[in-house]
This record gives C-alpha cells, sequence and structure tokens, in this order.
C-alpha cells in the first residue's frame, strides 16, 4: 500500500532509533523493500551470520506493512480441505500448518523481543452476513477444528454481542488471531534487524539488478552499487519492471481506510473485546477500535489517487450501516494504499533466477504471512534447501491482458457490490 495521502495518526511510530548504513563492499544478501517480509528475512538472514543489506525506496512503513489494517489473521484464503484439492495432501499439511502459526509468529516475536508495538490477542470475528456465508462459515469452523485450531461457530446473538452490529446472520472466531499497530510494528523490525547486523539504506530506490557470474550488482538511484550472492525482492504492490513479469503477476488494489473520533463511553457496546471484524461480503469491510478509542473501518476503493473526502464516502457507508448511532461521530483520519491480489488468490514464491526470490500476494493475511516467510526464505538463502519453504517455488505467470486491469477490477468491485446487496 503506498500511502499517497499521509500515514494516519491512528498508527504512531515508536521512539526507538534505528541506524541506517550503507554497507562497505559486497554481501551475502540484499533485501530490496523494508516491509515485513523484507525486514523479517533481513532479520533471520543476519542472526544466521549472513551479511545483509537493506534498501528501501521510501521511508520505513511507506508500503502497505505501515497502513494497513492491523489485523493478524492466521490461515490462508484457502481452508484446508480446498489446500488438499489443489496441492495434495503432503503439500497442503505443510502450507496449513505452517499457514496457522502465523500469528504465534507475530505475537511471540512482539514478546520475546519486547518490542514496542501496541497490540491486543482477543481473536478475528468473520461475520456472515447470509445464510450462505454462514454455511461457509460452519465448514470452515469444522476444517480448522479438525486441525486443532481455537476457534468456535457464533450464532447471530453471539456476533451482535462482539461487535455492536446488528444485521448478521452468525459467524465464526478465530481466537488465534488480534490486532497490532503495524506502523510501529515494522520500525520495530526495523531496528531489532539492524541490531542484528543488517546495513539499512532509506529513500534510495534500486534501478537495476544485473546478474555477474555468482554475484548480482544492484544499483540505487543514489548512485549506490553493490554486489550480492542472493537477492530478494520484497516488493509486492510497488513492483515496477525491476523484475521482468512480476508486476503483470498480480492486479493491485486501493485499500481505503477511516478513523472517527475517539467513541464515548456510551458507545462501549461497539467491539467490546477488542476483536478485529472483517464481514464476508464479496467487497468486504474490516474494523476493530484502535488503541486510542476510535473506530478504524477499510476495504476496497477506486484505483485512482482520492482528490476529496467524497472518495472514502463509500466507507462512511458501511460504518453507519452497522452503526446508525455512529452518524454524528466525525470521521478525523482518511488514508489509503496498494495491496497486492494475485488470480488464484494464493500467495506464490518465485526464483526466476538463481539466487533472485520474491513472493507476492498476501490477501489480507499480510502481517502474519510475510513476517512468517521471512524465517523459512532466510534458511533457503543460506542453505538453498526448498524443503524449509512453505510454499512450492512456481514460475512468474503474467496475467493475460494485464493492460485493461483498471477496466477488470472496476467491472469486478460494481458487479459483486450489486450481487452483494442483492443477496439475503
Amino acid at each position: 500500500m503506498q500511502p499517497l495521502v499521509p500515514v494516519s495518526p491512528v498508527w504512531r511510530r515508536p521512539v526507538s532509533p534505528i541506524v541506517c548504513r550503507f554497507a562497505e563492499g559486497d554481501v551475502d544478501l540484499v533485501v530490496v523493500g523494508a516491509g515485513f517480509q523484507g525486514l523479517s528475512t533481513a532479520l533471520h538472514a543476519a542472526r544466521a551470520g549472513l551479511s545483509v543489506q537493506v534498501i528501501e525506496a521510501g521511508a520505513i512503513g511507506a508500503g502497505a506493512s505501515g497502513v494497513n489494517g492491523g489485523q493478524v489473521i492466521p490461515g490462508l484464503k484457502q481452508d484446508p480441505e480446498t489446500l488438499r484439492a489443489l496441492l495434495g495432501e503432503a503439500a497442503a499439511n505443510r502450507l496449513t500448518g505452517f499457514a496457522s502459526r502465523t500469528a504465534d509468529v507475530v505475537f511471540d516475536l512482539i514478546a520475546k523481543e519486547k518490542l514496542e508495538v501496541e497490540h491486543q490477542r482477543n481473536g478475528w470475528v468473520q461475520a456472515a452476513h447470509t445464510e450462505t456465508a454462514l454455511q461457509t462459515a460452519v465448514q470452515r469452523n469444522r476444517q480448522w477444528r479438525a486441525h486443532g485450531a481455537d476457534v468456535a461457530l457464533l450464532n447471530r446473538a453471539e456476533v451482535e454481542l462482539l461487535t455492536g452490529a446488528q444485521g448478521y446472520r452468525g459467524g465464526w472466531i478465530d481466537r488465534r488471531a488480534g490486532v497490532v499497530n503495524p506502523l510501529a510494528l515494522v520500525h520495530e523490525l526495523a531496528r531489532i534487524a539492524t541490531d542484528a547486523g543488517a546495513d539499512l539504506v532509506l529513500n534510495d530506490a534500486v534501478t537495476s539488478l544485473v546478474r555477474d557470474g555468482h554475484t548480482w550488482r544492484i544499483r540505487t538511484v543514489g548512485g549506490r552499487s553493490i554486489g550480492a550472492r542472493k537477492v530478494l525482492v520484497a516488493t509486492h504492490a510497488c513492483s515496477d519492471s525491476l523484475v521482468p513479469k512480476l508486476a503483470r503477476s498480480f492486479v493491485w488494489m486501493n485499500s481505503f481506510q477511516i478513523a472517527t473520533e475517539p467513541l464515548p463511553a456510551e458507545f462501549d457496546f461497539i467491539l467490546p473485546g477488542g476483536q478485529a471484524v472483517s464481514d464476508s461480503r464479496r467487497i468486504l469491510v474490516y474494523y476493530r477500535r484502535s488503541p486510542d478509542g476510535r473506530l478504524v473501518l477499510g476495504g476496497r476503493g477506486p484505483m485512482r489517487a482520492p482528490k476529496t473526502a467524497q472518495d472514502w464516502a463509500h466507507l462512511e457507508r458501511a460504518l453507519h450501516r452497522l452503526y446508525p448511532m455512529l452518524a454524528s461521530m466525525r470521521i478525523e483520519h482518511r488514508w489509503f494504499g496498494r495491496v497486492a491480489m494475485t488470480p488464484d488468490q494464493f500467495p506464490h514464491l518465485h526464483e526466476p533466477e538463481a539466487g533472485l526470490i520474491m513472493a507476492a500476494g498476501c490477501q489480507g493475511r499480510g502481517v502474519g504471512l510475510m513476517l512468517s516467510l521471512g524465517e523459512p526464505v532466510a534458511r533457503y538463502l543460506a542453505t538453498g534447501d526448498a524443503g524449509c519453504l512453505p510454499l512450492p517455488l512456481t514460475p512468474i505467470r503474467p496475467i493475460p491482458l494485464h493492460r485493461f486491469r483498471r477496466i477488470g477490477v472496476a467491472a469486478y468491485i460494481a458487479w459483486s457490490r450489486l450481487l452483494d446487496g442483492l443477496e439475503r
């Protein structure tokens, strides 16, 4: 997510200093992009003894890692039985096991490293707006319970009690999940990665990656040049032509968010337990309480850059649909950014050339998924053992007619909103 609107004060940075420097001489690993995946990989690689240089085109948290909704949700879009049908039993079990632990990785890291990150782990509610969606929740709950997950079905009254919103048919809760201040988390991840020995430079975009024998030569806008045995490109929705075909293998969309003024005590019935919530619509909305008592709500927005507050009006309508009593509350913060979506709604790992690796596609699970990928990716870069990766390495597959993505996304969103409005 690229914040063309300034990052909201809802997400506050920690005060701990981060030392930025550029390595002298060549290194084992260059990481392009200082988000959750890039910094997590840099941290684990540095602690494994590799020399690491991280290069970030903007500021820490300028991408999706700094401006997302802060929901830490384990699992993937696909449930375990779907993964088994797609991948086979062995690969599905490996991926399901990895995905089930992603929230643990985040919250364990915060605790172990004593990170200065506001967080709460009271679960995630997926609220069903139709009977069809409720039956999907029944199956999802059954499958995850079979894998030992701390999940439960919720009836209409229980969802209303947990959310304070009326109109849902029921849903389910995943108690492994939680919420974090994402901007603080990515800043603290940068701090501990540099403390571990990784070098970091900001505001200097990589312009070229050229393979010279067994070495990759990396050059930047600022005139820097460095060689590396391995390169991780962790740019996601901000990817450009640095890696051929990568940016055409997914579609980026804009995710918009709003935050109310702090809610008075009379509205304490809204999300009283601090859970994160997403609904079951095709064009879903997600929401949570911020540490200072605001209601923060997000969802899809237009692909163009916003010009006025009216560009966030669809989120205000969703807010008032859920909570009519908040109609008089001021919207104090509005922001947006990019997210990368793959056609199959599946995260992908690629290695188009030896020593050049990248991941794409978070599908609303980015905080836990990308931070958790850091350790196995670092291990693979250090050892070359692909068996430690939770996902298979696959070729980059450009989307046909990718140049027409804006028209396609606009049509998809319009059609999905029409179906969402018709369903009961």
